[in-house]
């Protein structure tokens, strides 16, 4: 999440909302076919407490690509599950990376800031080094003579 706290009444599309008939509907599915996927782990949808299944968009959305990757990929679906199950690590790491990133970048500003920091408190009254180079110039100091 955001880190915002979420209306509990708002609908994502990860609330499970709809049930098996609906579902099925909006699939295009059959509910048997849809018992089976969940059987076989393929889509998990949400339960009710009288152990009902409750599927979300996001579940309706997966139902129609575990069927296009049977129909029109001829993918089995063993092959599906390991797919989706890729898919979601995949979208882990992205997550992580994401993370991962954000943190890099927060540091890298950290740093900067300490170095700001550091320079800031340089003193003022000395003079950097330089290496000076051999010229060919001579210069002759006299003092001035008194009288």
């Amino acid at each position: 999440m955001d880190g915002r706290r979420r209306n509990p009444y708002e609908l994502t599309d990860e609330s499970p909302v709809y049930v098996i008939s609906v579902a099925a509907q909006l699939s295009g599915l059959h509910p048997q076919t849809l018992r089976q996927y969940d059987r076989l782990g393929l889509v998990s949808p949400g339960r009710t407490a009288g152990r009902g299944r409750r599927y979300s968009a996001r579940d309706i959305e997966l139902l129609r690509t575990v069927q296009q990757l049977s129909q029109d990929e001829g993918i089995n679906l063993a092959g599906i599950k390991r797919i989706i199950e890729l898919e979601n690590q995949v979208a882990a790491l992205q997550q992580r990376v994401a993370e991962l990133s954000a943190a890099v970048e927060g540091a890298a500003v950290a740093m900067q800031q300490r170095e700001a920091q550091v320079h800031a408190s340089y003193r003022r009254d000395l003079v950097p080094y330089q290496d000076v180079q051999q010229a060919s110039a001579l210069v002759v100091w006299r003092p001035k003579r008194s009288e």
